[in-house]
């Protein structure tokens, strides 16, 4: 009986397997297991290109790196704003024929198409900020200015001065200027007006010191070698932001390069246009305060020169101070009082007759001004809900109010004149008038937005 179980056990033979009922894993191998990967990795890949980025956050409102943004935003303004104050020394300087013979309407041309620039090429890197290429933007710059001031050093006529300091130094500070304003809303939200007016008192430290430098240098190095002084700090302090700044937002996709519904904005296009009028007497007592002293004896030539000091001095406070309140009250019931009540001191110039009354004035509109530039970045930002395209208009922004500071230092000359004496009541009625319209257009606004109350934060 056993020996029969044993052979029907051994005559049994295994039973087929069916492939379609069982199937019997076999390890992969490494070439399936790459291509895998390398599926999976594609797969994230679209995934990520076809889904809009996770946002970052709020803003952390301080911290290291905030902060540190704020010191590279500083030296951003001290060499793009700052070199723009600067230009009133250089008007000065032209006006005596040191280096060459031109009208005074002729030499304001030099400073207002570097400030045109400024704001126009924004238009063009506001975009490219938004694309990611902040890098980019702080390298060609900081190149531009540096390379710009050391071709000015070696200058000798009108139009070399124009194309060295006018269009290069333009567009570098152009470069410059836009990822500046654009970034530290990104970094800040609550203390926006505080980051931003500590930066922006940079412009103010550059419009001190660099005339300052230049006066005191020229009588003894020469024109060339003190410009190119002050190519040598530019090129060191503009290390810094190259250094430290790194975008925080990116948008979901890139950007045009003009926000065609901008146009549309209501509220946005009346702040740029009256912005532009702003800047119209902005760049009339910018250029024209140091000249004017001299020209009509109510200072001595040593003390016309540093009036530009003076002036960009006080300049920082009113780049700070208004700025630290509009976190608190808002920027709109500012920067409104402010522009009319410089309007107003651009007319009290008329009558200045004394050294006492011409210093009192450019102490009180230097302060009051500094608004003008220190106030629009933030308020732009307000009128901005979409932060991923604040590049774009920004730079669409600033572009227009460019327009202001083209025609303002030409616009102020003509009227100047150029055969003694000079239209003086004519130049500072230009400039205050143009002022004062903007800051009733910005109190327009500020009740469009906010209403009549004033216990408001607009």
């Amino acid at each position: 009986m056993g020996a029969q179980l044993q052979n029907s056990h051994r005559n049994e033979a295994p039973s087929p397997i069916d492939p379609e009922k069982e199937q019997i894993p076999t390890p992969p191998s490494t070439t399936s297991r790459e291509h895998v990967g390398q599926t999976q990795a594609q797969t994230e890949q679209q995934n990520k290109q076809n889904t809009p980025n996770a946002p970052p956050g709020p803003p952390p409102n301080g911290g290291l790196l905030a902060w540190l943004h704020v010191l590279a935003g500083f030296m951003l303004f001290f060499n793009t704003w700052g070199l723009l104050n600067t230009f009133a020394y250089f008007q000065i300087y032209y006006e005596s024929g040191a280096l060459f013979q031109q009208s005074s309407s002729n030499i304001s041309w030099i400073g207002s198409i570097q400030a045109f620039l400024v704001t126009l090429v924004g238009l063009l890197s506001g975009p490219v900020f938004d694309r990611g290429y902040l890098r980019t933007l702080l390298a060609t710059g900081s190149f531009c200015i540096v390379f710009g001031l050391m071709m000015l050093s070696i200058s000798k006529t009108y139009w070399q001065v124009l194309l060295a300091q006018g269009f290069c130094v333009g567009f570098g500070a152009g470069c410059l200027y836009v990822p500046c304003v654009s970034i530290l809303p990104t970094y800040f939200s609550t203390r926006i007006g505080l980051a931003l007016g500590l930066a922006v008192s940079g412009s103010s430290l550059g419009g001190v010191l660099y005339p300052v430098i230049l006066y005191r240098l020229v009588d003894h190095i020469g024109f060339g070698w003190s410009v190119r002084v002050v190519a040598f700090i530019a090129f060191g302090t503009l290390l810094v932001p190259i250094a430290v700044m790194r975008l925080r937002v990116r948008p979901q996709r890139p950007r045009s390069l003009i926000d065609w519904p901008t146009f549309k904005d209501a509220p946005f296009m009346a702040f740029a246009i009256s912005t532009l009028l702003s800047f119209i007497g902005l760049t009339t007592v910018l250029f024209y305060i140091p000249y004017y002293a001299q020209n009509r004896h109510i200072l001595g030539s040593r003390m016309s020169f540093y009036t530009v000091a003076i002036f960009n001095a006080s300049s920082c406070f009113g780049r700070t101070i208004p700025n630290i309140l509009s976190d608190k009250v808002g920027p709109f019931n500012v920067l409104a009082p402010c522009t009319i009540i410089t309007g107003v001191l651009l007319f009290c110039f008329i009558p200045v007759r004394h050294a006492a009354a011409m210093i009192v004035l450019t102490v009180l509109s230097g302060f009051f001004s500094g608004v003008l530039i220190a106030l629009p970045p933030i308020c732009f930002a307000a009128l901005t809900p979409n932060k991923s395209i604040m590049g774009t208009r920004a730079g669409m922004g600033f572009a227009i109010v460019g327009f202001g500071l083209l025609i303002g230092g030409p616009g102020a000359g003509g009227v100047l004149g150029s055969k003694e004496p000079l239209n003086w009541s004519g130049l500072w009625a230009f400039g205050g008038a143009t002022t004062c319209v903007a800051g009733v257009v910005y109190v327009l606004l500020r009740v469009y937005r906010s209403g009549l109350k004033v216990a408001v934060k607009a």
